[in-house]
């Protein structure tokens, strides 16, 4: 019978890495200097989180897959993904700023790589006085426009900037214009894809005194130039309910704030579900199997789990919820 499911992070030395990772989360990315990104839960080839509790401690999430199929991440999951984990959950720390980038869809994705494309949102956990996030364009914006400021390096003058602040969300669907900046920390839920476009990286060089690699003819394909929507929205959960964050055709994210037991029934869901801890620890319970995670730590439901109790360690405790539509 499956269980909740614990995984050991894979660490991302990136050049605009830091120590929030270690500082914040608690966790210990050594023998890397700094550390961009963590990834809790992936399939990503050669990039699979191995378990670190129960009987399959040890495998992979794509082998495990590959011999639970529907039981792990749905029926209806699996008839659509195979043995493809359909997504890819991170921690994001910004000690620089990073590119401004952007994500193929499904179709550009499905043409030239026969894979699916890159939607995600980011949920802020902390952010420096000065910090500031890049979300679209702060005029309206066409092929030959955006060509005109790339090749007079003039690029940051027409993004729009906004300034986050914690429990901030943004929604990043696959072909908006986008960057992280210096001072930024926060969890990515997004499609199981690693491809990205870099517009412009500010002149940057890489540890061999290199200019990193741009990306602009492939870029001018993904860009949704007709996508004028930068919303940017804040939650403030309510005590003891399961509220709402985003739901996107990719995935569904909802927040729990609670100090009391929680009862959680997952029988007609038909997937996976995901938890992230962002406050306190939480004991969780499911017939004969019990699990606890604790800030930064994250937990994935199998399918074939029907019910659970959450428990919360210390008050209050802090989740995000996601799972499959």
């Amino acid at each position: 019978m499956l269980y909740p499911l614990k995984f050991k992070p894979i660490y991302k030395d990136k050049i605009w890495g830091g120590n929030k990772i270690k500082t914040l989360l608690g966790k210990d990315f050594s023998p890397l200097a700094n550390c961009g990104e963590s990834w809790e839960i992936s399939g990503i080839e050669n990039d699979s989180n191995k378990i670190t509790n129960g009987f399959l401690k040890g495998n992979t999430l794509n082998e495990i897959l590959t011999v639970y199929m529907g039981d792990l991440v749905g029926e209806k999951i699996f008839d659509t993904y195979g043995e493809k984990f359909p997504l890819l959950i991170k921690f994001i720390d910004a000690n620089d700023d990073l590119s401004v980038q952007v994500h193929p869809d499904d179709k550009l994705s499905a043409k030239l790589y026969g894979d699916n494309g890159k939607t995600e949102m980011w949920y802020i956990l902390d952010t420096d006085e000065n910090a500031r996030i890049n979300i679209g364009f702060n005029t309206p914006m066409s092929q030959e426009k955006l060509k005109k400021h790339i090749d007079a390096g003039t690029l940051e003058e027409v993004l729009h900037y906004v300034k986050p602040k914690p429990s901030d969300v943004f929604y990043i669907p696959a072909g908006k214009v986008h960057a992280i900046g210096k001072g930024v920390m926060l969890v990515e839920i997004q499609q199981s894809s690693d491809v990205t476009y870099r517009l412009y990286d500010y002149n940057r060089k890489d540890t061999d005194g290199k200019l990193r690699p741009l990306h602009i003819e492939e870029a001018y394909q993904a860009i949704d130039f007709a996508d004028t929507n930068n919303e940017v929205f804040s939650v403030k959960p309510e005590n003891n309910q399961t509220q709402k964050i985003l739901h996107t055709p990719y995935f569904h994210t909802n927040i729990l704030l609670f100090d009391q037991k929680v009862e959680k029934i997952y029988a007609d869901m038909d997937s996976f579900v995901i938890y992230i801890c962002l406050e306190g620890s939480v004991h969780i319970q499911c017939d004969k199997n019990e699990e606890v995670i604790s800030k930064g730590e994250c937990v994935l439901m199998p399918a074939v789990i029907e019910n659970a109790v959450l428990s919360p360690q210390n008050s209050p405790c802090k989740l995000l919820e996601v799972y499959l539509p």
